[in-house]
């Protein structure tokens, strides 16, 4: 089994690692990954400036490759330079931070790379651990971070996939863990509405001109069955099935649009 593992926090971020740990009891692994942070980057694709691939070492020893551009750009060279053959399966993450919600899915760097791969007919996880610090979240490289909770779900994922297949119709398993879960079973949810309120917060630099940060705030609104609302209220990991079809009911429109 092949399995190529990518990420949105950089080659050298510590869940990558801790994912790859997980992938080598199942096969042979491939690490490529963006240099440096990415996060928020979404499906992005860098068409207007040349792309440069490094072999890095990794921790554990074993060689991996930094790609100079986004999540996408490091699952495309992966699949189609890096390997001989495509692979059985592709893991994005284990992402530093939580990727829950509709508001901020197309956003997520790490969907974004679980996105191409999946575009391509392979079957792909993405899974994320929520960290209670999001200070922490968009440090670059190695970042000290217990991801033992989300490599026993993942593993276990994992080994339902050998041993079931993907499950018929959907393209992306997103996979969320709590750091410290009250259970290790996962609660399969719907999407939530979204994880943070944008906040926009206007500063003046010292030449006296404007600038701007978004943030956010802990969105409230959440369904109680939803997987943002479960992973932080309930404790609990959760498993969303991911389709990329974004086309809705077409007998719908031509009844509307022919009025």
């Amino acid at each position: 089994m092949k399995i190529l593992l990518s990420n949105d926090d950089g080659v050298d971020a510590s869940g990558i690692l801790a994912a790859k740990q997980v992938a080598d009891e199942f096969g042979e692994t491939f690490v490529v990954a963006p240099s440096k942070q990415q996060s928020g980057i979404g499906h992005a694709l860098t068409l207007v400036e040349p792309i440069r691939v490094n072999e890095v070492n990794l921790r554990d020893g074993d060689i991996g490759y930094g790609v100079t551009g986004t999540p996408t750009d490091a699952v495309t060279i992966g699949i189609y330079e890096i390997m001989d053959d495509w692979p059985d399966l592709v893991i994005s993450g284990i992402n530093t931070g939580r990727n829950t919600g509709k508001g901020e899915l197309s956003t997520s760097g790490t969907i974004g790379a679980a996105t191409e791969a999946a575009s391509l007919g392979i079957p792909t996880i993405a899974v994320s651990q929520h960290t209670p610090d999001d200070n922490i979240k968009f440090d670059e490289g190695h970042i000290e971070i217990d991801f033992s909770s989300s490599q026993k779900v993942l593993r276990e994922l994992i080994q339902k996939v050998i041993d079931n297949g993907f499950p018929e119709g959907v393209d992306i398993l997103n996979l969320n863990v709590p750091a410290n879960p009250d259970s290790y079973e996962p609660k399969i949810c719907p999407l939530a509405t979204r994880m943070y309120e944008p906040v926009v917060e206007m500063r003046i630099d010292p030449r006296g001109r404007p600038y701007y940060w978004i943030d956010g705030v802990f969105y409230e609104g959440n369904p109680k069955d939803s997987d943002d609302y479960v992973l932080l209220e309930e404790n609990l990991p959760t498993l969303t099935p991911l389709i990329l079809d974004m086309a809705h009911d077409l007998d719908a429109l031509k009844e509307w649009y022919g009025k």
